[in-house]
């Protein structure tokens, strides 16, 4: 393990606004502390790994320029959400001289092609792992769906009479939502469910998404 004070840089990322990078921070300090690393650079962002991400690549842009020679994250499934990915973005960093080090990962330290290898299969893993849990919760989507069970937000409850005398009087989408404290494509829905299915009860349900319910 090198002695030698060396630059670099912190990369915290969680997958939501729900989430915090602060919980990652405290461990990754600490390892940045014993390795005798001189922290110059934090990026920090919440977002999906699938979206393009500002501070990551501010991070490699940083590193093209030389200005650290290590990059300190908390776990490898912080770089990407596939194995192809995290492999990509660690050997890329690897050609520019920086190396990765992570807090949950301590063997990203070692060299030559077993590091290849171990990189590629926990990122696997980890892929598999994400895929599993969307898997179950699309099933139990799914088995609510069966049971009769409200998926997503309620449906709102529009009077047709009040929609309509407004459509009537000449006013827009856009007035009417204003009328009715709704949104305009709240509104539009109504106005075609409505039109396709006229409800018995004076009422019109839109549901969230463009799902129409009349009763």
């Amino acid at each position: 393990m090198s002695t030698t004070t060396k630059k670099a840089a912190i990369y915290l990322r969680t997958s939501t606004d729900r989430q915090f990078t602060a919980n990652q921070e405290p461990a990754v300090r600490r390892l940045a502390e014993a390795r005798g690393f001189d922290v110059v650079h934090v990026f920090e962002e919440q977002m999906s790994a699938t979206k393009v991400r500002p501070q990551w690549e501010a991070l490699k842009a940083a590193a093209h320029r030389g200005e650290y020679g290590a990059v300190i994250i908390y776990a490898l499934d912080r770089l990407g959400r596939s194995m192809v990915g995290n492999v990509q973005e660690v050997l890329t960093l690897d050609r520019l001289g920086v190396e990765v080090v992570s807090v949950r990962e301590p063997w990203l330290d070692m060299g030559g092609p077993v590091r290849t290898l171990l990189i590629a299969i926990l990122s696997w893993v980890a892929e598999e792992e994400r895929r599993q849990i969307a898997s179950r919760s699309k099933l139990g989507v799914a088995r609510a769906r069966a049971a009769g069970k409200l998926i997503g937000r309620r449906p709102i409850p529009i009077e047709t009479g009040r929609l309509l005398a407004l459509k009537e009087e000449g006013l827009s989408v856009r007035q009417i939502a204003n009328q009715l404290g709704l949104t305009k494509s709240t509104v539009h829905k109504a106005l075609m469910a409505v039109r396709e299915v006229p409800p018995d009860s004076g009422v019109v349900q839109v549901s969230n998404p463009a799902e129409i319910v009349t009763c």
